[in-house]
């Protein structure tokens, strides 16, 4: 059986203060995309078809993400979908 593969998440930087808080939401939103939809493509599912939202969720609780939302998990398949070239 194989092991399961350590996910080590990138050191943060701080973010720019005084901007507008949707920045920050829209911001955050996309960089959880990005962790989930490269944790996704790591493990195989280069189809946004097959990524569904119950997928994406289970990878999030996988990593360590918090539960994300619809849009999140819409943002991710179009990701996939725009790393896969289709």
């Amino acid at each position: 059986m194989a092991a399961a593969a350590v996910i080590e998440m990138p050191k943060k930087k701080p973010l720019p203060a005084g901007l507008p808080r949707e920045w920050y939401e829209s911001h955050n939103r996309a960089l959880k995309a990005m962790r989930l939809a490269i944790s996704l493509l790591d493990t195989g599912t280069y189809d946004p078809k097959r990524a569904t939202n119950r997928k994406i969720r289970t990878m999030a609780v996988r990593v360590g993400i918090h539960r994300p939302s619809n849009l999140t998990c819409k943002m991710v398949r179009s990701l996939i979908r725009e790393g896969n070239g289709s």
